[in-house]
């Protein structure tokens, strides 16, 4: 346990850091794109590349796991991994374009997934009490509200990449401002969607692995999301002029 506290409090700091650099230094993929941070390969090889990892080490985990057809911890394996299921082989192949990412980024993408697949189970099948993740769990408020949160979120965000998705005809490759469902709030809707999410899923496990997904899950998207406003505005000054659209939480920043 010692170590496992170790490894929170140390991801808890990195993350602080990541937040702080990316003001001044772009991640640089999708619309950021940049080849400074690696080899470009195949977007949709790089998505499956690197977001399957975090389904396979949640897999694992759970599959060695003596209570994973337990109620509860099966209830948040299955949310967990309904996401990344989404992420890793459904979202990759809905892209279009021939758009690429740096083997740089999808490489830190894989590390960090392998960490927080790992530290999510370790907590969920492993270390958490064993009265605490019991039947009478699922009364409680932080789950019934957690689960609530964390479907709206889901729902936001794969609206919202559904909408980025549409904005062009085939073979179009011009940039247009995203319109409709929390776009009408926000410029990154798809963030916004996927930063609740996580905070969901910290309120219905009532953890601090789950805390520190979302703190990391905010560190890494509320920058990109300051850079894209910024982008939008220039790109789009009259569109963007007088909606006071914020970046990643309506009516907030």
């Amino acid at each position: 346990m010692e170590c496992y506290n170790t490894l929170l409090i140390s991801m808890a700091i990195i993350a602080l850091i990541v937040f702080v650099c990316l003001y001044f230094v772009e991640a640089g993929y999708g619309m950021l794109f940049d080849k400074k941070w690696g080899f470009p390969i195949n977007n949709k090889l790089a998505w499956v590349l690197m977001e399957a990892p975090v389904f396979i080490t949640m897999l694992v985990m759970w599959m060695a796991s003596p209570v994973k057809f337990n109620t509860v911890p099966f209830i948040f394996f299955l949310l967990f991994e309904l996401h990344y299921f989404q992420r890793s082989f459904i979202f990759p192949f809905k892209m279009s374009g021939k758009s690429k990412m740096p083997v740089g980024i999808m490489l830190m993408g894989v590390v960090f997934n392998v960490l927080n697949g790992y530290i999510q189970g370790k907590w969920l099948f492993y270390l958490a009490p064993e009265d605490m993740y019991v039947k009478s769990w699922l009364t409680t408020p932080q789950f019934i509200v957690g689960v609530a949160i964390f479907l709206f979120g889901m729902g936001v965000n794969w609206h919202s990449d559904h909408i980025v998705r549409n904005l062009r005809k085939p073979g179009d490759t011009n940039h247009y401002l995203p319109k409709g469902g929390m776009f009408n709030y926000v410029t990154s809707a798809n963030y916004f969607g996927e930063f609740v999410e996580w905070c969901g899923f910290a309120i219905m496990t009532w953890s601090w692995a789950g805390a520190l997904f979302a703190a990391w899950t905010f560190a890494n998207l509320a920058p990109r999301a300051n850079t894209i406003n910024k982008r939008y505005k220039a790109w789009f000054p009259e569109e963007m002029k007088g909606k006071n659209l914020k970046r990643i939480i309506p009516f907030i920043y």
